[in-house]
This record gives structure tokens, C-alpha cells and sequence, in this order.
């Protein structure tokens, strides 16, 4: 089987997650977020673009309604022993069979109360809509969402080793890209030589596009279809992750090309400090809003309120497709507080649309019992490729 955890881990996993449904008086939880059959059961797939539910009850015992395709993906990579399929064919609907599944689990009685994970696109509206309409005219559902990513965030020993290999391989990342960016070059070839590093040293596809863009796409915050040459005197921005059996370590870094402009200077040295106060924040106790607080007085104090984002940052893990974002962020007045043992990503995103200059830098932490430990070695002085 290709599991990348002991079954005592696994095990340790699921009476954390029992324990919360117990509190919550949930007799089972209907899992439609991947990251949550893959922190539970090690199930790795991309199948949850079509529908699929792994039924977890209150006794520990847990079943899987996926499809036939996903079969073999669920015997080789997980520990779930009843897997079950539902046919595609005709107006035939998975919701009436998963409804099936629970009436054979015992769970579909009046008296039952089931926790459902709306809150990921592993479940579509249209799919939700007929889980409402199908399983809650016979049990009661309760919308229990921010159960398994309130567990996920802070990782174990075990997945703490995978989150410095994904950092490992985030570095290297970065150094084939700067290595490869000088005058004359295509995106396309910065791209490539930055995810083969990542390939090359045993990792994975991250779970949403590298973000590559120079010259007056160096400003955008999202991934483009596209590509084009660096000039003489340019700019490029790369958001990227070091991916390690799903778990990322993310980096971001504006490059100058050709020379660094006095504003590329000014707007490197307001991100800085503000990397530096955030850092300072992200202690034990203090909550993500007080880190968001850190970054916005930083950058505001220096003139940059309106060059700035709304959000710095947020927490990382074991992410799928389309975004290897987890669901804590770093914005203003969130109470979620810092714990030790957290990886959280902290962004300082600069882009000013008067000059069309770009400036950004990130790096991924590891809480502690006190400072915030950066997992990644690479240099955060303004960086200039000729």
C-alpha cells in the first residue's frame, strides 16, 4: 500500500476527530474534503472532482462511496477497508446511493445527527443541494465543516518531517529560478527549471499553479495563461511551493532583472520590515489578527496602505486542487489563536499600479513554544539577476 503514515498515526487522527464529534453530539461525519480522507485515511486522489463522501460514524467504523475509477486508488492508498461504488448511468443519483450506504451503516434514523463538510469543493452546490434534500428529510445535518481543519492545522511529529522536506525542495526551487532569470529569457524556461527541481528531489505537483509574472504581470496575485520574454530591465514575481507528499512550504519573491529601480528599493525595505514584525507576531497566544495587525502598521507607517492586500498570510498543509491554501488566514480581527506546531505562511505583497512596480516576499513558518522558526534558508535581501 502506498501509505505515507503509520496506521498508529491514522489512529491517533481519528480519536481526535471522534472526540470533537462526541462533544458536538454527532453519531457520524460525511467527509467531502479530499485533504480530510487523505489526513484520515491516507486516500490520494483527484477524484472528489466528481462525487464522493467518506461516512465516518461514531464508533470509528468508516465506509467510502466513490467511484469505479477510484477503486484501486482507494485499496492502494488508504486503510479504508469498505469501499463501495456508485454506477454512473442515466438520471441514477450518488446521493441516493450514499443515502443507501447510511441506511446499511445504521445511520439513517430521526434520532441521527450528522456532521457534513460543506465548506470545500469536494462538494458542489448542486451535490450539496441534493444531500439536503435527500438525507435531511430523514436525518438531521449539521453543517460541521470546521471540524477537521481546526484538527489539521497543527501537524503531528511525522507531518512535520514532510513540511521540511517540502521547504528542502522549496529552496531549490528558488535557486534554479534565480539561477535561470537574466535578460533574454522566456517564463516558460524559469517555470520549467523551477518545478523540475521540485520533481527531480522526489516532491509533487503543488495544489494551485506556480504564480509567474514579469514585467507588468510581476503586479498579479493569481497564475495567467501566457508567457513572455524578460527584457533588459524587467521585473518577475514567483509564488511557489515545495510540495512533499501533498504538504507545502510556500515562498514568494519579487526579482529585479537588470537593476533594482529606487522604487523596487523603497518597497524591498518597507517588506522587510514588515516580514520582520510579522515574524515577531507569530508567537504562541497571539491571534491571527494580531499578526495582521503587525504587517498593516508596519506598511502603513511607511506610506503603503494603498500598495498593500488585505490578508498576509495563512496556515499550510496536506492541500489538493485548486488551492493549497488552508481556511486560517492572516486578516484583520480573525480570533483564530497561533499554537505551536502550526505552518503558516506569511506574505508581504507590495504592488504599486501608479509606477508599475512589484515587490514581494514570503516565506513559510514553523511555530514554536516561542519564536516562529523560518523553514527556509533562502536569502531575503532584494534579489537582481543580469
Amino acid at each position: 500500500m502506498a501509505l505515507h503514515f503509520t496506521r498508529e498515526e491514522f489512529a491517533a487522527r481519528e480519536a481526535r476527530l471522534l472526540g470533537l464529534m462526541q462533544e458536538q453530539k454527532l453519531d457520524g461525519m460525511l467527509l467531502f474534503a479530499q485533504e480530510s480522507t487523505y489526513w484520515l485515511t491516507g486516500y490520494d486522489t483527484f477524484g472528489y472532482c466528481f462525487f464522493q463522501c467518506l461516512v465516518l460514524k461514531a464508533d470509528g467504523s468508516k465506509a467510502l462511496l466513490t467511484r469505479s475509477a477510484d477503486l484501486r486508488q482507494a485499496q492502494h492508498t488508504s486503510i479504508v477497508d469498505d469501499i463501495r461504488i456508485w454506477v454512473d448511468r442515466g438520471s441514477a443519483s450518488p446521493v441516493l446511493q450514499l443515502k443507501d450506504m447510511l441506511v446499511s451503516m445504521g445511520l439513517a434514523t430521526s434520532a441521527t445527527r450528522l456532521g457534513v463538510e460543506y465548506n470545500t469543493h469536494g462538494l458542489t452546490a448542486h451535490n450539496g443541494r441534493q444531500v439536503d434534500a435527500h438525507l435531511g428529510e430523514v436525518v438531521t445535518l449539521v453543517d460541521a465543516s470546521d471540524l477537521v481543519p481546526s484538527l489539521r492545522v497543527v501537524k503531528s511529529a511525522a507531518e512535520i518531517v514532510y513540511v521540511r522536506e517540502a521547504a528542502r525542495l522549496g529552496d531549490l526551487a528558488l535557486a534554479a529560478a534565480e539561477a535561470t532569470i537574466a535578460p533574454g529569457v522566456d517564463e516558460g524556461l524559469v517555470l520549467s527549471r523551477l518545478q523540475g527541481a521540485i520533481f527531480e528531489g522526489g516532491g509533487d505537483y503543488p495544489a494551485n499553479e506556480v504564480i509567474i509574472g514579469s514585467g507588468p504581470d510581476a503586479l498579479l496575485c493569481r497564475y495567467k495563461s501566457g508567457r513572455r520574454v524578460l527584457g533588459a530591465e524587467d521585473q518577475i514575481t514567483l509564488e511557489l511551493a515545495g510540495t512533499y507528499r501533498h504538504y507545502h512550504a510556500a515562498l514568494m519573491r519579487t526579482i529585479c532583472v537588470g537593476r533594482a529601480t529606487p522604487r523596487h528599493i523603497e518597497l524591498h525595505q518597507a517588506a522587510a520590515a514588515a516580514l520582520s514584525a510579522v515574524e515577531a507576531a507569530i508567537r504562541p497566544g497571539n491571534t491571527f489578527g494580531d499578526v495582521f495587525a503587525a504587517h498593516a502598521r508596519e506598511l502603513d507607517a511607511r506610506g503603503m496602505s494603498e500598495h498593500r492586500l488585505n490578508a498576509c498570510g495563512y496556515s499550510l498543509g496536506a492541500r489538493f486542487t485548486p488551492s493549497w491554501m488552508d481556511p486560517q488566514m492572516f486578516y484583520a480581527d480573525n480570533p483564530f489563536v497561533v499554537q505551536p506546531n502550526m505552518v503558516l505562511f506569511a506574505h508581504m505583497i507590495l504592488m504599486d499600479s501608479v509606477t508599475g512596480t512589484a515587490m514581494c516576499l514570503g516565506r513559510t513558518y514553523l511555530t514554536t513554544e516561542g519564536a516562529a522558526e523560518p523553514l527556509s534558508t533562502a536569502s531575503t535581501e532584494l534579489l537582481v539577476r543580469n
